[in-house]
């Protein structure tokens, strides 16, 4: 944040959660920002550079607040952002719940900086019935206000122009600048409570007329409570798990696999095995673990066609407003866990990536309630990529073993999350958390988000999956893997009974989490093992990515604590699971 403060030309980007502010900071600068439905996801700030008649500034998105009373890490960012000073502020407000925006909007003029509105949502409020006089507001304001549809691109034109006015006049001239509190209309000659100014200002601008509430406000309330509320919500997740799981199978197993084992694989080996001769430099390129096989298989046929479905699917969740929703219906069940509803939020994120997921949880009340989230996150949830390499796996067997493995997920979330409550000293605060209105979400930035959260993934990824397919080629062609298996052949064998080839899983989860699941694909295994791979798997060690953003988050004593605990949970609770079977075979 430092950085960002120090540059002259800066224009700040405000506004309280959920009110558009990233589509208008990636509709300005051409960035991709992520924009969420819910409140939470911006805690750290974005920039991005645009120009006005030649003339470069510096764009800052600025976390989603409610005050600049700092009561929250991201209330407190905000208000420094302020006091370092800009050449302009954009504050963005929802027409739709304009009496709580202005409160913001108010305490915005009380420094030193030219202000302009924008009027978001404008098509949610026509749809509740509101109607707002853009014009008798700027003038309440004493800034200018424009009307938009962010989403649409509507009014963004008008935003740029009047933009363009306040930065051209001279200080003197710009709305809210050197505020006096002499005038009537200055904005520090209103003493009033915020709070009380606010509403007086909605009740003179805002005009309600009766309307027959929508489909959508009529299913987005009914969603809130327990009835329809719950069967709702677990209808909506079993599709969306089905949609992932069977989809992603079939996208695997007619289009991707063919592709690489009769298309992309024969290819690489006909160029290699003609260019080079036979030995372990071939192998390492075209064998059985050659990296150019296993990179195609692994990666493309076997990871992607989940991780899309997957994004697919969040991605119009979070877009619709559905996931505040359901951590408001569950907050009850998971206060008996000891966290708040809305860690469901940071749940349904782990599944896609734990790193996104563990950001995520600066939205927390407390210290505590972060640090549970994140151990049960890390224990018990795995990954999309790591989701598709087991669905992989154990479907070979039989169809209940996936959704076995999804249960015993759903068992190790909640033991975590109670042991790990009893551990951690600090308390967690009352469910605050603002659910926005129920939309279907505009295609153009539904597109614009999946194709930009496919790109972060495949940037991500990309280096440590290829780096652990060349580990696997490497241990495999050189005869270090065999070496290794002999001396772990008592975990590997003895105490969990897989085969010693298993033994590259654990070495390579290290790496990235799916690969521990990956090269188990292509061993002969039972059921029994399969599945036993598979919790393993599930509990085991986060991967590099993972650990840096644990260290990065809670220090290094808390990374160690959670990957020691996930490796000696993986170990043990396999091996119990392999003695018990055995006692029933």
């Amino acid at each position: 944040m430092k950085t960002a403060a120090k540059h002259e030309n800066k224009i700040l980007l405000m506004g309280n959660p959920n009110v558009g502010k990233s589509i208008f900071f990636t509709e300005l600068t051409g960035i991709h920002a992520m924009s969420s439905n819910y409140a939470g996801t911006t805690v750290s700030f974005m920039k991005g550079r645009f120009n006005i008649n030649g003339a470069e500034y510096t764009l800052i998105d600025v976390p989603g607040v409610y005050s600049l009373s700092p009561t929250s890490e991201a209330e407190a960012v905000a208000t420094r952002f302020m006091e370092s000073g800009a050449r302009a502020v954009i504050c963005v407000l929802d027409a739709s719940n304009l009496e709580r925006n202005l409160v913001l909007a108010l305490e915005l003029r009380q420094y030193d900086i030219p202000i302009v509105y924008t009027l978001n949502l404008t098509d949610v409020a026509a749809r509740h019935g509101i109607t707002i006089n853009a014009a008798l507001l700027a003038k309440e304001l004493n800034a200018p206000v424009v009307s938009t549809v962010a989403v649409k691109k509507q009014g963004l034109d008008e935003l740029k122009r009047q933009l363009e006015a306040i930065l051209a006049a001279p200080d003197g001239c710009k709305p809210n600048a050197r505020a006096c509190g002499k005038c009537a209309d200055c904005p520090r000659s209103h003493s009033a409570n915020p709070w009380v100014r606010a509403k007086e200002i909605n009740r003179r601008v805002s005009t309600k007329t009766p309307s027959s509430p929508g489909f959508l406000d009529r299913l987005g309330d009914a969603m809130l409570k327990p009835f329809p509320g719950v069967p709702i919500a677990i209808l909506v997740m079993a599709v969306t798990i089905a949609v992932v799981v069977f989809g992603g199978r079939g996208l695997r197993a007619v289009a991707l696999l063919p592709l690489v084992r009769q298309v992309i694989v024969p290819f690489f080996t006909n160029i290699f095995t003609a260019l080079l001769p036979e030995g372990v430099f071939l192998n390492i390129l075209v064998g059985e673990f050659g990296i150019f096989v296993i990179s195609f298989e692994w990666i493309l046929a076997l990871v992607f066609p989940y991780v899309l479905l997957f994004y697919v699917a969040f991605t119009f969740l979070e877009d619709t407003g559905f996931l505040p929703r359901i951590s408001v219906l569950f907050d009850n069940i998971m206060r008996k866990l000891g966290v708040q509803g809305g860690s469901l939020i940071h749940m349904i994120m782990g599944y896609g990536c734990a790193v996104p997921a563990i950001i995520g949880t600066r939205a927390a009340t407390s210290r505590k309630e972060r640090i549970v989230i994140t151990a049960a996150i890390c224990f018990a949830i795995p990954c999309i990529s790591q989701t598709g390499a087991l669905v992989t796996l154990l479907s070979a067997y039989a169809w209940w073993m996936f959704p076995a493995m999804f249960a015993f997920s759903l068992f190790l979330f909640v033991a975590v999350t109670l042991v790990a409550g009893m551990f951690v000293k600090g308390r967690v605060a009352p469910l605050l958390l603002e659910v926005p209105n129920l939309l279907m979400p505009n295609p153009r930035a539904y597109g614009r988000k999946l194709l930009t959260r496919m790109k972060h993934f495949l940037h991500e990824a990309e280096i440590p999956m290829m780096a652990a397919v060349l580990i696997a080629a490497l241990l495999a062609e050189t005869g270090l893997l065999n070496r290794i298996a002999v001396h772990a052949h008592a975990i590997v064998s003895g105490w969990l009974g897989l085969p010693n080839e298993a033994v590259i899983a654990l070495i390579l989860g290290i790496v990235r989490r799916e690969m521990s699941v990956a090269p188990l694909v292509a061993l002969d295994l039972t059921a029994l093992q399969a599945f036993i791979g598979g919790a393993v798997a599930l509990m085991y060690i986060p991967c590099i990515s993972v650990f840096a953003i644990l260290a990065k988050e809670f220090k290094i004593k808390i990374a160690l604590a959670i990957t020691a605990g996930t490796i000696f949970l993986a170990i043990f609770v396999g091996g119990l699971i392999n003695h018990a079977a055995q006692l029933f075979v």
